[in-house]
Parts: structure tokens; sequence; C-alpha cells
């Protein structure tokens, strides 16, 4: 099922043993267009610290009582890596939070989720350690010397750059298609299951008034921070005849077809 990520926003989070906080935004990587950090508010319990809840903790989704359920205690929480969300996540915090909580690295593989096409969806996972010292501390292979350890996380961490994004910052973005502007990503719909991105809602409404389309990620060659824009390698034209979208119809049969109707048109253009 897809559904709107700008609509998670204000979903509460509950651990095992209380509420966390609140959704914000979630950071998603722009290379396989997948959300790999959810942004909670944490308010008055945390001082109102924000914190990075992975997708992997994510037991159930509860869309009547706006909620997401994780495998956490407000422990682990607290105990986590602290984060500024106001600078981007680096994957050296990405590795400190990963092995704190066990979770196996999703840019260390193959498949969507490292050696995994899914999250973990809330599976009990190894709850490591509080950290202590320097989050450059690498995680030790089993065998392996403390130089060949901190190799190895010298590798892990100049792989690549993580390409994390920001929903609230993205949304909004302008989009340039090779021949002009088209308009500013709205939304994005994802998979529940994966947190993959399946499309993003375009709003065309300073070019083709009152009209909702849906592009493909696929669609998107690069997205600009300096210029706050999402360039995409498509014409004008093809956004014009692409199937309007009507943001009322989630959880239809409609919407379903609407986007089906989308997929199909961009898969033949290719």
């Amino acid at each position: 099922m897809l559904h709107s990520l700008k609509d998670l926003n204000g979903y509460t989070l509950a651990a095992e043993d209380g509420e966390i906080g609140h959704l914000r935004e979630a950071y998603f990587d722009d290379a396989g267009w997948t959300v790999r950090h959810l942004v909670v508010e944490t308010g008055g319990w945390l001082s109102g610290r924000s914190v990075l809840i992975s997708p992997h903790a994510v037991r159930s989704l509860d869309h009547t009582e706006r909620c997401l359920h994780v495998s956490l205690t407000r422990g682990q929480v607290e105990g986590a890596p602290s984060i500024d969300s106001d600078r981007p996540v680096s994957r050296q915090y990405e590795i400190a939070a990963y092995d704190f909580y066990g979770y196996p690295y999703y840019w260390g593989g193959t498949s969507l989720w490292g050696m995994m096409d899914m999250p973990m969806g809330g599976a009990i996972a190894p709850f490591g350690a509080p950290l202590t010292g320097s989050l450059l501390e690498p995680r030790r292979e089993p065998g392996a010397s403390g130089t060949v350890a901190r190799e190895i996380a010298e590798a892990e961490r100049d792989a690549a750059d993580p390409h994390l994004r920001s929903s609230a910052e993205v949304i909004g973005y302008d989009l340039a298609a090779n021949d002009g502007s088209i308009g500013h990503v709205d939304d994005f719909l994802l998979d529940e299951g994966s947190w993959r991105i399946v499309l993003l809602v375009v709003d065309t409404h300073n070019w083709l008034p009152d009209q909702l389309v849906l592009l493909p990620p696929s669609s998107v060659e690069r997205v600009d921070w300096g210029t706050r824009q999402a360039h995409v390698k498509i014409s004008r034209q093809a956004v014009k005849d692409s199937p309007s979208y009507d943001r009322d119809s989630r959880g239809s049969p409609l919407h379903e077809d609407q986007v089906l109707a989308a997929q199909r048109h961009f898969e033949s253009m290719v």
C-alpha cells in the first residue's frame, strides 16, 4: 500500500513503554529513493531533543490513531547517539547509531536494505551498550585486530556519500524538466513495507492550473541543494500528457488506478 509521506508528519511514535514524541520529517536517500531515518521531536521528555529512528524499528503503522509503533524502549532512545537535525547526517553518525541499535547497515549490500529487501519491521535486534567515547570508535569484526577493525570502519565511512535529503526540505523544491519548469515537489508516495519512495507528487499549478501529477523517482536526474531544484530528464509535454492525480482518492480503488496509470505512462516512454 502506498501512503503519503507528508501525511505521516505529526504521527505519534509509541515505544514499548510509552510515547517517544512526534514525527517531524524523514531523511531519504536520493540514490535508492528510500526513507532511511525518521526525525522525531521528543518535546519535554528529552528537553526538546530530536532523535532519529530507523524504519528497522517500526513494527506497525496505525493510520486511524495516527501512530507508529516501534520495537524500542524509551531508555534505548534516551541513550542513543545525539543528533543535530539542522546539520546533514553523516555516514559516521549512521554507523554509530546502527551499531548502537544492532541493525545491519543498509549500504552494505546490493539489496534495498543492504542484505535485505525490507527493513526488519520491528524484529528484535541485539541492543548495543550505551556508547562511550568517540563516535569514531569502530565496530569490531569477529577475529579482527584493532587496526583491521579501524580500517574496515574507515572504508565504510568513506565508501559513499549517504545522499540523505530532508523530506521537509525537498517538498517545495522546484522541478525543472529538460525544456523548462514544470512545478514543484508537493509530496512523496511511499511503500509502507519497504519504505521506498515509489512516486513523487508534483504540483503544476503555475503552469497547468489546479493539476497534480505523479512522477517516478527514476525521472529525477539530480537534486540541487544550492538552487532548491530537482532536475528531471523528461519534457514538459510528457508531464502535460500524464494522468492527473487526486490526493483525496487515497485509500480507494481510484487511487490505485491513478498510480498504475502514471507508472504505465512513464514506462511507455522508456
